[in-house]
């Protein structure tokens, strides 16, 4: 009986490990979405303008958020992709360059390479994510256009003045909103107000002060300012009806089905086992391991190469399909689109990557 009760709450303790990262990432999503639409409604369209600019400036923004460290730029390439900133080609490149939490530990085992694999991936996401954009057109693949609507009229006219000539998205209408405060906006700032004390004292994200926390919490503190400022109408149409209820829950099932799957999956089916005794397939185990939207599998090839059982490519190959959790906001937004991205960085990376095995690298 005894025996029961600990494995079941160690059972319980796991889940709440999975349930407490899915929430982060969720309320990262959310944050990055609020910004981002913010910026673009307060600059009428200009910051999506100068991102659009041209398919080499969206290839370029997109490869250098990527090969940032972690999961956060591959994050703000989805919030950019599902405001329609950034081409089909621009994500795919984003993910190619993306390598998730296992950068941190390349650039602790081994920095220069690490180093220079982040180059590799940077300047491969650029150039695949022209291939990409060229494929899509010549098979006439149309990715999905759900949240490319834009900003309506009235969201476009309120970034300029109210009816009294005041700017309606000043700092001053802090003290106004609050005197007037709706349940929409007292609900949203206690959420905010929430996450912001969890990873203030550990309970979700880092348990020490890195710069993952600090992050964390200027997030949090813009996603404050930003519902404390913005008019009625902009919090109910922008931020409740479409990021919180179009998105935000669906990002957060996805994620946190992803991560208990892949969870259960490391624990019972033994998958770096399976790895270890099928070392002729490695590159190809390798480049399948990374359609999985998480961080953990992949580190096995990282430690592999470390003691030198695994070349170079096989490596670069998982670094090259796999994208950390980058991939688990698209998955709420569109199942289609995520499999075609993950489809086509397949083929790049066991294209790529075979290659450089035959060269002995």
């Amino acid at each position: 009986m005894i025996w029961a009760v600990e494995k079941f709450s160690k059972d319980e303790m796991e889940i709440i490990i999975v349930f407490k990262h899915a929430l982060l990432i969720s309320f990262f999503v959310f944050v990055m979405m609020l910004v981002v639409d913010f910026i673009d409604s307060i600059s009428k369209g200009r910051m999506s303008q100068i991102i659009k600019g041209g398919p080499w400036r969206q290839y370029t923004l997109a490869s250098l958020l990527g090969s940032t460290p972690g999961c956060l730029g591959a994050f703000m390439n989805v919030s950019l992709y599902v405001h329609g900133m950034i081409s089909f080609g621009a994500i795919v490149g984003g993910m190619i360059a993306t390598s998730g939490d296992e950068a941190f530990v390349m650039l602790a085992q081994f920095p220069g390479t690490g180093l220079m694999l982040f180059l590799l991936l940077f300047a491969a996401g650029i150039i695949f994510a022209w291939v990409s954009d060229k494929i899509v057109k010549v098979l006439k693949i149309a990715p999905c256009a759900t949240c490319l609507e834009g900003h309506c009229d009235q969201c476009l006219s309120e970034t300029d003045r109210n009816e009294n000539g005041v700017d309606i998205f000043r700092p001053q209408n802090f003290i106004s909103n609050y005197i007037s405060l709706t349940f929409t906006r007292f609900l949203l700032i206690g959420m905010i107000l929430s996450f912001l004390v969890f990873v203030s004292f550990g309970i979700l994200g880092p348990v020490a002060w890195n710069w993952k926390r600090i992050t964390f919490v200027v997030l949090s503190l813009c996603a404050l300012y930003i519902t404390s400022v913005v008019p009625e109408h902009y919090l109910d149409d922008h931020i409740w009806e479409h990021i919180i209820k179009h998105h935000l829950f669906r990002v957060f099932l996805w994620s946190f089905g992803s991560l208990l799957f892949v969870h259960w999956g490391m624990k019972y089916f033994n998958l770096e086992g399976f790895v270890e005794q099928h070392m002729f397939w490695i590159l190809a185990v390798g480049a399948f391991l990374g359609i999985i939207p998480e961080s953990g599998p992949h580190l096995i090839f990282v430690m592999m190469y470390a003691q030198g059982l695994v070349p170079f490519s096989v490596l670069f190959t998982t670094s090259f399909v796999q994208d950390g959790h980058g991939m688990l906001p698209l998955l709420s937004y569109s199942l289609k689109d995520s499999i075609l991205i993950k489809l086509f960085n397949l083929i790049f990376g066991l294209s790529v990557g075979g290659i450089l095995f035959a060269l002995g690298l």
